[in-house]
């Protein structure tokens, strides 16, 4: 195990998730906040931290995260492939476990454009009969 640390980005609409990954005893620290306080629902932490239950490596590494932009939802995502991404440079071996499981998947799905004459990207104006 290396002593320097690991770095390496998430993204997911439009949240950008620096993740630092250092060997420690599982402190997890997102934006200066402890994982349970930073996301209001609990579904959303397990989610952006499955890497590390997958892998089984959770009391083995610490996570210095730096989210930015969108929503919690979002931020979650940036997060999950962040920490995936991470786990994958430290070990080439839990590859296969995290690919398995659709963690090092950029999800690319982005909000479609407004365009113009209509009140959302494809939602048209309300119909008058009179």
């Amino acid at each position: 195990m290396s002593a320097k640390p690991i770095f390496a980005v998430g993204r997911r609409k439009t949240s950008i998730a620096r993740v630092k990954l250092t060997p420690g005893s599982g402190n997890i620290v997102i934006n200066d906040r402890k994982p349970e306080d930073f996301f209001s629902v609990d579904r959303l932490s397990r989610s952006a931290l499955r890497g590390l239950q997958i892998t089984s490596t959770g009391e083995k590494f610490d996570l210095k995260i730096r989210v930015t932009g969108g929503g919690i939802a979002g931020q979650a995502g940036a997060i999950r492939l962040g920490v995936a991404r991470a786990i994958q440079k430290q070990n080439v071996d839990l590859r296969s476990s995290l690919k398995k499981a659709g963690l090092l998947t950029r999800d690319s799905r982005m909000v479609e454009r407004k365009k113009y004459g209509l009140h959302k990207a494809r939602r048209g104006t309300q119909f008058s009969k009179r």
